[in-house]
């Protein structure tokens, strides 16, 4: 199983990384960040496979996997 760390205050809200999720574990939040905008939060730790597609479509490296 895998888990990824979103630093929400990075994120500006892409939401790159919520299409290329194969699981579809990532939303996007109703909160704002410090940027002023909706940022990406992980949703379900159970289901993610440690893929890193959206760490590695992350364009402000807002995202760390871990296995």
């Amino acid at each position: 199983m895998g888990r990824i760390k979103i630093y929400s205050d990075k994120c500006k809200g892409c939401a790159l990384c919520i299409t290329v999720c194969p699981n579809k574990l990532i939303t996007m939040s109703k909160k704002l960040n410090k940027r002023g905008v909706h940022y990406a939060e992980f949703s379900d730790k159970k289901k993610c496979t440690g893929c890193a597609m959206c760490a590695i479509i992350c364009p402000d490296a807002c995202i760390e996997v871990y296995k």
